[in-house]
């Protein structure tokens, strides 16, 4: 015993620590003395650099991959980050489209709601960066997935398969209407189903099935909810298939807009072809007739479809049979959403309340009317919807005034709100559902559109629609009659509907009254240019159809409209161009017709629309000055006040050249003196008034003009050289000015008695202008063109006259060799026109020349005045066609440049002189021996 003890105690024996000893280590002590590497995976770590990635180093190509992964996490993923690679590099939407939308479109049928969502999202990110040209070779797979989303079995699927829909309904629009029987059978199969046979309120179509109204409990939203938001989307695509189609040109009233928005037009755009090109290529070219405009009505050529099949619910829209057939499967559904949602919305079926609807049972009646108002529009020519129209009118006439007109006008029912716990998916399921706030006065409108366009001409033999009608009107009267506020587009389905009604009806009264109402709204301030455009296009295109229309002929709301646009032209100004560009339109097209009290109204105030300063002439832009200009034609007179209005917007130079020649042609027209009219037009002005016009536009400057001129201090001074002190013209002016003058000579021309016309001219220059004593330049350069293209050898001017011209001439003579010192390059053309109207002057105008150098009096020149009648001689003497005049007064030209070397004598000769002497012993050695043989010229001369 004693032994064992001694051994348990040599197990666990303590250990003695001694101060100054190192402590000993334990037994279990660890070993830190080692050395270890690292391990490296290079391919495993190894990023790519080959494209741009994701924050998690995803390339696009892993992206893609990943969604065909079996994980719904990994895919959702892959969709966030493919949004978030697109959105940094753009420059991968390009290289990789026809990979993204086909990986994309794939998981539109992906059976985790989040993975769908996040599909949704990237191709909206897609279509809002690429453009529908980019898409279009695309499409198809698009279009394939979305047919298997809105077809699927799984409920969940087909609610964001309009999700889908939504996002290429707002992009690529034109790409679903291009194609849309399969949506079509799509949209019908959401909200109905097929069977081989059914009911008496089942519909048939063209191969033996029935359709019927289906109803899922599985939804998430109730199967009215649903109905609404499938016909939502339907009334849309219908929408885009209509704007794709071409707009034929028609004098009927057509809406520009549709029922979910502005939109542009279909338009046909011409083809351009190069035949050279084409004969020696292989592309073929298809021809339709008239482009694909409306025929005319001679024609009776219809090309033939491709392949020749029966009208079917899934045929293309593209023929009248077909939209017949959609409308006979569509309608009757449509019919029956109504009333469903109609009995579930009062289902105690009260008289006093029910045309109170809930904003369910509205927003349901809104779809549906607007998807019958679509329909309508669907037929490819304007005798396809006028047939459309009967056979609505024929087939469910009575239905729609039974559902539709029972309870007219519509109103909302005022709900009481209960304090509940919100319920959040319901909520999120109501927000969901686009479109369910519809106000009762877009109800109403469009129905008052549907169930007009129904209505027939009345005539012999048809049965009057007055007794649905009748409400109808009263509506569309109040509502513009009352001035209540509606949008552009109800104010477009208003002014169609009463469109409707005036062609339809055929009644004074009734046209009276609708007229008289839209009048109404047209007085109306603080109008938006839309909406006044409209107006006036409405009224414009109802008075281009009174031929043959009796009753609108006989409108006095429309003579009344007529008669005030002149005064609306001359408020309005420049202050909105566009919509006085669509007055002037407006007023063209009534005046070309003779209307009187237009043409009276435009009399009245022609001298404010044709005012130089503040006019609307004068203010508007160049196209809207070319009609104004074009409305003097229609004018019954023209006064002496609007004549002087009109020569100041000549010489002004606010209009250009060409609208002046066009104004002071018109003006001449309208003149007897012209000696053209048409039919039993009667001249428009007197001959006083028109000569008076010639000249005032001629002289260009007022007579006020003419008079502060002598008292500015602008003009050149007058010397011995330069009797007259011309006032310097600006270029601009002076060269249009330039062109008046050439058309106001062709017209003085043309009057007939060269004699009369130059007396007229004479006595106006001596009585108004020849005791001015500052002049412009361009007043001077103009008379002496014009005296020079109506005289002849036959008359003589008197004295006074030609005084008065050879101080212009000489006056211009002087200017031109100074403006040839100072900047000749940019004043070219003015020196051009003022050497042509000197050197024409004074070869033609009997004693000009010889009156001109009598004027110039060598000794009272001063020292730097005799160069530049050197040079002025020698011009002259270079001048072939005035050699004659010369010759005929070669004594007073050889006293003249004998005085001029007397006054230059010096010890070298200056170089002017050598140049003067030389041109004058060249033209006097020249003309010597015809000199004896015209000594009759010097009588003249």
């Amino acid at each position: 015993m004693k032994s064992k003890k001694k051994k348990r105690q040599d197990d666990f024996q303590k250990v003695k620590l001694k101060v100054g000893k190192t402590k000993p280590k334990a037994d279990n002590a660890t070993n830190t003395n080692f050395r270890s590497k690292g391990i490296n995976i290079t391919k495993q770590l190894k990023r790519d650099t080959s494209g741009p990635t994701t924050h998690r180093h995803l390339s696009i190509n892993d992206l893609l991959s990943q969604l065909h992964h079996y994980s719904a996490n990994i895919k959702h993923s892959a969709l966030l980050g493919l949004k978030e690679l697109l959105s940094l590099n753009p420059s991968l939407l390009e290289q990789h489209l026809s990979r993204l939308l086909s990986e994309v479109a794939a998981v539109f049928t992906d059976k985790d709601g989040n993975v769908r969502v996040a599909a949704t999202r990237v191709l909206r990110f897609i279509a809002q960066s690429v453009p529908a040209e980019r898409v279009a070779p695309f499409y198809p797979v698009l279009s394939a997935h979305l047919s298997c989303a809105m077809t699927h079995i799984e409920a969940s699927i087909q609610e964001d398969a309009m999700k889908i829909l939504d996002v290429l309904l707002e992009h690529y629009a034109a790409l679903l209407a291009a194609r849309p029987a399969v949506l079509i059978t799509n949209f019908l199969e959401l909200i109905s189903h097929r069977q081989s046979s059914g009911g008496a309120n089942k519909t048939q179509d063209a191969k033996g099935w029935t359709w019927a109204l289906s109803v899922n409990p599985s939804r998430a939203v109730t199967s009215q909810q649903w109905r609404l938001s499938v016909l939502l989307r339907l009334g849309r695509f219908l929408q885009a298939v209509v704007e794709e189609r071409p707009v034929e040109e028609s004098d009927i009233f057509i809406p520009t807009e549709g029922a979910f928005g502005p939109s542009g037009e279909g338009k046909l755009t011409p083809l351009y072809l190069n035949w050279e090109e084409l004969t020696y290529s292989k592309v073929g070219v298809k021809v339709y007739e008239h482009s694909g405009a409306k025929p005319t009505p001679q024609s009776t050529f219809r090309l033939r479809a491709e392949v020749n099949r029966g009208p079917t619910v899934g045929e293309d829209l593209d023929s009248a049979e077909a939209v017949q057939s959609f409308a006979a499967t569509m309608v009757p559904l449509l019919l029956e959403v109504w009333v469903e949602a109609s009995t579930s919305d009062c289902p105690w079926n009260t008289t006093e309340g029910a045309h109170l609807l809930s904003p369910d049972a509205m927003s349901v009646m809104f779809q549906v009317l607007s998807i019958l108002q679509m329909l309508r529009k669907l037929a490819p020519r304007r005798e396809h919807q006028e047939a459309l129209d009967a056979w609505f009118y024929k087939e469910y006439l009575r239905d729609f005034k039974q559902h539709f007109m029972k309870n007219f006008p519509y109103g909302s029912r005022d709900t009481p709100k209960h304090r509940k716990k919100v319920d959040l998916k319901r909520s999120k399921q109501t927000a969901a559902v686009p479109g369910l706030t519809v106000e009762p006065l877009a109800l109403n409108i469009t129905l008052c559109q549907v169930m007009v366009s129904l209505s027939q001409r009345q005539g012999l033999g048809r049965e009057t629609d007055g007794d649905w009608l009748t409400p109808l009107r009263t509506f569309v009267r109040d509502t513009l009659g009352s001035g209540v506020k509606v949008s552009y587009r109800q104010l477009h389905m208003l002014l169609g509907t009463v469109w409707k009604m005036v062609f339809t009806q055929r009644s004074t009264t009734v046209t009276e009254d609708l007229l008289a109402a839209v009048y109404v709204y047209y007085k109306q301030r603080h109008l938006t240019l839309q909406t006044r455009s409209l107006l006036l296009s409405f009224y414009s295109k109802l008075y281009l159809q009174e031929q043959g229309n009796t009753h609108i002929a006989r409108s006095k709301v429309l003579c009344r409209w007529l008669a005030s646009l002149p005064v609306q032209l001359s408020q309005l100004g420049q202050r909105n161009p566009a919509l006085s560009a669509r007055l002037i339109l407006s007023i063209q097209a009534a005046a070309s017709r003779k209307h009187k009290d237009l043409l009276n109204s435009l009399q009245t105030h022609a001298c404010m629309l044709y005012d130089p300063q503040e006019g609307v002439m004068v203010l508007l832009p160049v196209e809207s000055q070319q009609r104004m200009v074009q409305l003097l034609y229609f004018l019954p007179k023209m006064s002496p006040s609007l004549l002087a209005n009109l020569s100041h917007c000549c010489t002004a130079g606010r209009i250009s050249a060409g609208l002046t020649a066009a104004l002071i042609r018109i003006v001449h027209f309208r003149s007897s003196l012209s000696g053209w009219s048409v039919g039993s037009q009667e001249a428009a002005l007197q001959d006083v008034d028109y000569i008076s016009f010639l000249f005032s536009t001629l002289t260009g400057f007022s007579s006020d003009k003419l008079a502060s001129l002598q008292e500015a201090g602008d003009a050149l001074p007058p010397s011995p050289l330069a009797p007259l002190s011309l006032y310097p013209t600006p270029l601009e002016q002076f060269t249009h000015h330039w062109d008046v003058v050439e058309e106001v000579c062709h017209c003085l021309e043309t009057l007939g008695s060269k004699s009369q016309c130059f007396d007229i001219l004479q006595n106006g220059i001596c009585k108004y202008l020849a005791k001015l004593a500052v002049v412009p330049d361009s007043m001077a350069a103009g008379l002496l063109r014009a005296v020079s293209r109506l005289l002849d050898l036959s008359i003589l001017p008197i004295e006074p006259m030609l005084r008065f011209l050879s101080q212009c001439c000489l006056s211009l003579l002087a200017l031109l060799i100074t403006l040839e010192q100072e900047v000749p390059a940019e004043t070219n053309h003015k020196r051009e026109a003022i050497w042509g109207a000197c050197v024409s002057a004074l070869s033609s105008v009997p004693r000009l020349l010889r009156m001109v150098l009598q004027s110039m009096r060598v000794g009272d020149l001063s020292g730097e005045e005799r160069p530049q009648l050197g040079q002025i001689l020698s011009l002259l003497l270079q001048h072939t066609p005035i050699q004659n005049q010369l010759l005929a007064n070669a004594a007073l030209l050889q006293e003249i440049i004998q005085q001029l070397t007397r006054y230059s004598r010096g010890a070298t000769r200056e170089q002017w002189l050598t140049d003067l002497l030389y041109c004058y012993t060249v033209s006097v050695a020249h003309g010597s021996s015809a000199r004896r043989g015209n000594l009759g010229l010097r009588d003249i001369y």
